[in-house]
């Protein structure tokens, strides 16, 4: 195919089997364990195993184009399910039944979408596609989640054969070199970084998932498998230096990495640069190089399970903590790294080398693929029938209609905290809650930097030519329901003027999911400043969630901009927040629930900023309403009230709870609106 070929000396330095590679591939594995686990701080693993697929994939199918002009696509892909399907299909259908037996109800449907997707090696679209924050330390990982990279990694073992062979062909028959095939790669690198780059700060979760923001990391390992002919020439002392370097930047780049770093950005060119110049100083077989510290016995036997132990510790670090029934502590992390590793040496002998050195499908590449796609498809098949499988749960006494009643004031309250402990709710209502998210009013994302007002903003009373507009977060959309009933009864039109996580109070907010300051909401709520102006409402209801963030100056600039509108102003002051997930807690506790209920004093938090609020908003003449009694009663704040889950996170009221609480707001608002 080229005019290149290698001499006897070059072919000798490019050795078919690196241990350089085998021990590189251990410190990448431990590098991923050690960061999930919380061990040790570092990051970039999954990068550097990026750049070593790329190596050892793209050199595989370049020297087949080499050697033979084409490339046999059935002993390819045979090769990749031999390599890794068993693994995989054996880990997604033990962590479903993990999941099964021990996470709760509501959390085990997600998981099992989660798997199919990983099953089909499309969740990290899944992911990209939910906003996920591979970081977040709220109990919402999925068992699944690391399936990302190896999505991406076989969505390349698909493309990757056909698209080299293609460009290699043209290379040959337009230039008799490898210049259009260096070209294509580098294009591939440049064009995939700088998305990558551009996309951290627009669309974190889609940069950090997407496979057109990463694949730039395996394009870089296959360019320098095309170079390694020409970089093996590297003097030896040069490429010891090399390989050295590679293996500092490596280790020093993860450690700086943390996670508030917006990743992947430019932080992960570091562990993959890192990488590149171990495997490029490798080439040359230097005798004083990184090899004389990553070839051992230990390094190599780690490598050799490493895969198995990419698939087995971050299922067990997610359910974990409801295996053992209690918190998780530093020495369980220890546990689940040293547990993870022993499964992945017995997933290694007794099913990855069976089916790697079976002589049958090695011979008959169709085999291979057959067996692969028949383990993908049955996983896949074992999460949709998992998906079927009716909830397990005991709620269910009273029926629907028995259960939901009227709301009748604090007596409501105080009835469902004497209640706690066997409260009035039907099954279908508790099965309906994680879903149950309002369905009235609209809310911009994260990224909207500018509103614009649509029909969905609208409810109430569409045709009345009063206008209430209810401005805030998604604590002021999780009213939306209560609204629209509320609008619809006192005949007036209310617009929701809403921005996920974006106070109308000035004050910085930094989003860990986003990685950096939260730039879009003073940008957002600018537009929204400038709209209520043009809008002339009659009513400005202001609702928000409490943070500590909160500063006077914030609250006073805003309410003193909403005043000089003329409108009248309603304080909505903040419900309360439980600590953890409400279905989830009545479901697993749904024989004794009482503890799904908080304190007051633990569901009422961050109170001096809440009074705070509560001050600023009198300031400038707002009539403030306190929810907390429509909440909360004797000390305790329950998670059902008349026959409604109150929340359907941790955070976030039900949309049936909301349209409960309509006859809570309507006095006051009847009041401000005649006056």
């Amino acid at each position: 195919m080229t005019s290149h070929r290698s001499t006897a000396a070059q072919t000798e330095r490019l050795r078919k089997y690196r241990p350089d590679i085998q021990g590189l591939r251990a410190v990448a594995i431990m590098m991923v364990v050690c960061m999930h686990c919380g061990i040790l701080g570092i990051h970039g693993g999954v990068d550097v195993s990026f750049v070593l697929s790329g190596f050892l994939i793209g050199g595989q199918l370049l020297a087949e184009i080499d050697k033979t002009g084409k490339v046999s696509l059935s002993k390819f892909w045979a090769r990749r399910f031999r390599r890794l399907a068993p693994g995989a299909a054996l880990t997604i259908v033990v962590t479903g039944v993990l999941s099964w037996l021990y996470a709760s109800p509501f959390s085990f449907r997600s998981y099992m979408d989660d798997g199919l997707a990983a099953s089909l090696s499309v969740i990290n679209w899944r992911l990209a596609e939910n906003g996920t924050d591979y970081f977040a330390n709220d109990g919402s990982q999925s068992p699944y989640q690391h399936f990302w990279s190896l999505g991406i990694e076989e969505q390349f073992y698909l493309a990757a054969p056909i698209v080299l062979l293609v460009v290699a062909w043209l290379s040959r028959l337009v230039f008799r070199n490898r210049l259009l095939v260096g070209a294509v790669l580098a294009a591939v690198v440049g064009g995939s970084f700088y998305l990558g780059y551009t996309e951290t700060t627009s669309n974190q979760p889609l940069a950090y998932f997407g496979t057109q923001s990463r694949i730039w990391e395996l394009a870089f390992g296959v360019l320098l498998a095309l170079w390694a002919p020409f970089v093996s020439r590297m003097p030896q002392a040069l490429a010891a230096v090399v390989s050295w370097l590679g293996l500092a930047t490596t280790l020093v780049t993860g450690l700086l990495i943390t996670e508030h770093t917006p990743l992947p950005g430019y932080a992960v060119l570091g562990p993959v640069l890192g990488a590149w110049l171990i495997i490029a100083g490798g080439c040359a077989n230097p005798r004083l190089g990184a090899e004389r510290l990553l070839d051992n016995p230990v390094l190599d036997f780690v490598g050799k399970v490493s895969y198995g132990w990419y698939l087995w510790h971050w299922p067990l670090l997610i359910l974990w903590p409801h295996i053992i029934g209690w918190e998780f502590g530093y020495s369980d992390r220890f546990r689940v790294a040293v547990l993870s590793f022993l499964i992945a040496i017995a997933t290694h002998y007794v099913v990855e080398k069976r089916f790697r050195e079976n002589v049958k499908l090695v011979i008959r590449p169709w085999r291979g693929i057959l067996t692969g796609g028949t383990l993908t498809a049955t996983s896949a098949v074992a999460m949709v029938v998992a998906l079927q499988v009716p909830l397990n749960l005991s709620f269910g006494t009273a029926g629907t209609a028995a259960a939901l009643t009227g709301f009748n004031g604090t007596k409501s309250v105080e009835q469902a905290v004497s209640e706690r402990g066997a409260p009035k709710i039907s099954e279908n209502t508790l099965l309906k809650s994680p879903n149950d998210r309002g369905d009235h009013g609209c809310i911009d994302q994260l990224l909207v930097t500018g509103f614009t007002p649509h029909d969905d903003c609208v409810i109430g009373d569409r045709t009345s030519n009063r206008t209430m507009v209810l401005l805030g977060d998604s604590h002021a959309y999780q009213w939306g329901n209560a609204f629209d009933t509320l609008g619809l009864k006192l005949h007036v039109k209310v617009v929701t003027v809403i921005k996920s996580g974006c106070s109308p109070e000035v004050y910085k907010i930094t989003r860990e999911d986003l990685g950096r300051e939260y730039t879009e909401c003073p940008k957002w709520r600018k537009t929204a400043l400038a709209y209520l102006r043009k809008l002339k409402p009659d009513v400005i209801v202001v609702a928000n969630r409490v943070q500590y963030t909160t500063v006077r100056e914030g609250a006073e600039d805003t309410f003193r901009k909403l005043k000089a509108m003329g409108s009248d102003l309603v304080y909505l002051a903040d419900t309360p927040k439980p600590t953890f997930n409400i279905p989830d807690c009545l479901a697993e506790n749904s024989k004794d629930p009482a503890g799904c209920t908080l304190p007051s004093e633990t569901a009422v938090d961050l109170p001096e900023f809440r009074k705070l609020e509560r001050q600023v908003a009198e300031k400038y003449g707002a009539t403030v309403i306190n929810p907390l009694p429509a909440f909360c009663a004797n000390g305790y704040c329950p998670a059902v009230i008349g026959g409604h889950v109150v929340y359907w996170d941790n955070s976030h009221m039900t949309g049936g709870y909301a349209k409960y609480l309509e006859p809570f707001l309507e006095p006051t608002f009847r009041k401000v609106l005649a006056g």
